[in-house]
């Protein structure tokens, strides 16, 4: 896993607040934006970037392009996260 692209993608709330959309299912681009008070090519940015880190696949269907959250990338982020709790239980 790429973890510093993953958490740079991350770090900006509009990323998150994507990802946090794209939870309920696949997204256009459009439908995306509609969320926002920000640019179509703000969001197209933020997307890339998403893309770039792993974190979002997309697919076109005809002339559109839907998003959905890579959940092979969020379960080894996750994965990752409650690794970092272990066992710390000292008696």
């Amino acid at each position: 896993m790429k973890f510093q692209r993953t958490f740079k993608a991350l770090s900006d709330p509009h990323r998150r607040e994507i990802l946090n959309l794209l939870k309920d299912g696949p997204l256009t681009a459009g439908e995306i934006v509609e969320h926002f008070q920000v640019s179509g090519a703000t969001i197209s940015h933020h997307l890339n970037i998403l893309k770039e880190s792993g974190l979002i696949l997309d697919d076109r269907q005809g002339k559109y392009i839907y998003y959905e959250l890579n959940m092979s990338v969020v379960d080894e982020l996750l994965g990752w996260i409650s690794g970092l709790k272990g066992d710390h239980r000292h008696e």
